[in-house]
């Protein structure tokens, strides 16, 4: 059995935004969707939370996500319904509610929250020894953009909700950094936001920082780092992934890098709604793992954070994955250009698993 550990999905978003039951089977989500126009992600959803089961994802970090900007509310409308709120305060709402969903899910049986060192170890045991594949799936609270922690002394309070890992920004400007598609640095707030993340223990995930604000945020900050889902800018152009000596300062800091299986982030020139994903080989994911390891020099720092319900669905990922079990043709992948057993247990949970056995509390 091939064990999984994906560093980056955003189920509650999706649940609550798309009205996607996630304890339903996948087919089941599916098929209710057909029909529907308001998102091209209609009726192609990847997974859910039996898929997940099926395809030994034992463990995964589940995100809360709600944005604020000044620029965006309220008198120059929103962005984005389903992200973009008028206020800190609004967005912070909207996580705990999200965050909400988790305990929903955790009280039916299908997730389990992991805090702590000794929880992940207990979670990880009874999953590789587990007989029928009923246990849940275990989630690390992330959280994707900090504008829900309306100031740097409530980071305890989410510190003490459950939240373990947290990245300053998303798309654009938050109340914290400068983020993907700007070339801001960080905020004297963000500055002050890493300080409160370094003493109640937020492990600092480096996703979607602009440049300026990645290079001050790795001199402010001295804990933990990682990134949960970002490619190489060598392979696929963009600020939306890393540049060789971003790649290295990670490895430096000792963090793992989890792989997007996002299209826009595999192919260069790829254009939502437009390029089509029988373009798009799994191939793909590889080459990204593979650079990520040649440059360091060591197979300990890429890993998974797919990614596969970030807005959007099987019409934006390489053409072999059309559902989340088919995340498992990407060992045979690996297998062909030599990787072991071994190494391709390091990509799939090894070096999350090592990370979080270090880091958590």
């Amino acid at each position: 059995m091939r064990y999984i550990f994906d560093a980056h999905l955003d189920l509650s978003l999706n649940a609550l935004h798309l009205n996607r039951d996630l304890s339903r089977e996948l087919d089941e989500v599916n098929e209710k969707e057909r029909g529907m126009s308001d998102l091209p992600c209609r009726g192609n959803a990847v997974l859910t939370i039996p898929e997940m089961r099926k395809a030994g994802a034992a463990v995964c970090l589940a995100t809360v996500l709600a944005r604020w900007n000044p620029k965006l509310a309220p008198a120059n409308g929103f962005n984005r319904a389903d992200l973009d709120y008028a206020s800190q305060e609004i967005a912070g709402s909207v996580a705990y509610g999200q965050a909400a969903y988790y305990t929903y899910l955790e009280e039916s049986g299908h997730l389990s929250m992991i805090r702590t060192k000794a929880e992940l170890e207990t979670h990880w045991d009874a999953w590789v020894n587990q007989i029928d594949g009923s246990l849940p799936v275990g989630y690390i609270l992330a959280m994707e953009g900090a504008d829900p922690i309306s100031r740097p002394d409530r980071a305890d309070e989410w510190f003490e909700a459950g939240l373990r890992v947290a990245s300053l920004t998303h798309y654009g400007m938050s109340a914290y950094a400068g983020g993907t598609g700007t070339s801001a640095g960080l905020t004297e707030k963000g500055k002050e936001l890493l300080k409160a993340f370094e003493s109640s223990g937020i492990i600092l995930d480096l996703s979607h920082l602009s440049d300026e604000s990645f290079r001050q945020a790795l001199d402010t900050y001295s804990g933990p780092v990682l990134a949960s889902h970002n490619n190489c800018r060598t392979l696929v152009p963009g600020v939306r992934q890393y540049s060789d000596d971003q790649i290295r300062r990670i490895v430096e800091r000792k963090g793992v890098i989890g792989v997007s299986f996002d299209a826009w982030m595999l192919a260069k020139g790829w254009q939502r709604g437009r390029s089509k994903t029988d373009s798009l080989p799994l191939s793909a994911v590889a080459d990204h793992i593979d650079y990520i390891s040649n440059l360091a020099g060591s197979l300990n720092h890429a890993a998974l954070g797919t990614d596969l319900d970030g807005g959007y669905g099987n019409e934006q990922t390489p053409k072999e994955i059309r559902r989340y079990t088919d995340m498992l043709l990407l060992a045979a992948e690996l297998n062909s250009r030599g990787y072991s057993d071994t190494d391709i247990d390091k990509v799939f949970h090894g070096n999350w698993l090592t990370f979080f056995k270090q880091h958590l509390p």
